[in-house]
């Protein structure tokens, strides 16, 4: 018995490490998550950004952006967000965070920063190639491109996006406003109101008429 039990337990840990080891090659990458992202929508950019040196913190990130037209970063304590635009068409192009000094993301953890950004490319899958720098100097790019189903060594984070079902763009569309409904919903409120409120006057009028009427014949009984 305690040799099947001990079996089973090698056979778990051992499923387990490699469970773990093919997680830990993929959580090594820059990505970019962003659930429900529609084509020509805007959304909520969220790159993960582990440090795979042994000896040196991460103290920077450089995300392309695809000329957008809003991007705004999350307040995020130790790090300054600066946001690069073109002059001429003012699209957002890159963004770069950089750590306050004594600041880094060290060796076996992972830093999140966020982007509220659109709208997004009419594309199928759009790239956000990055550059991570470590404390030491070293300079890490991320911005090849899968070809195939071959995964290349240093990705550049891709997100897939929806098909737009509707109006996916969040500064445009139906004039029709949440006050406009409100008001809409308040005037057949009022109306049905003053329906109630007249039927309960007629009532009210007759159960008195029928009253004087009971108390007149008593009277002459």
């Amino acid at each position: 018995m305690k040799t099947v039990f001990t079996r089973a337990v090698i056979g778990a840990g051992a499923t387990a490490a490699l469970l773990l080891a093919g997680s830990g090659v993929a959580a090594a990458h820059v990505t970019v998550a962003a659930p429900g992202a529609t084509q020509g929508g805007y959304t909520v950019l969220t790159f993960r950004v582990p440090t795979e040196s042994d000896t040196a913190g991460t103290t920077a990130l450089t995300v392309q952006l695809p000329d957008l037209r809003s991007a705004r970063t999350e307040p995020l304590p130790g790090w300054t967000a600066t946001v690069e635009k073109d002059p001429q068409s003012q699209l957002a192009k890159s963004v770069t965070w950089t750590a306050d000094p004594g600041i880094e993301v060290g060796p076996g953890q992972f830093q999140q920063f966020v982007l509220s950004a659109g709208p997004l490319p009419d594309l199928e899958e759009v790239t956000f190639p990055a550059v991570q720098t470590y404390s030491d100097g070293e300079v890490v790019a991320w911005d090849q491109i899968a070809d195939g189903d071959e995964e290349p060594e240093k990705p550049a984070p891709s997100l897939t996006l929806a098909a737009s079902g509707g109006d996916a763009h969040g500064d445009s569309g139906s004039p029709t406003t949440e006050t406009e409904t409100s008001t809409a919903t308040g005037d057949t409120t009022d109306s049905t109101a003053r329906w109630l409120g007249g039927i309960g006057l007629v009532l009210g009028a007759l159960g008195a008429a029928l009253g004087l009427g009971a108390v007149i014949r008593g009277r002459r009984a």
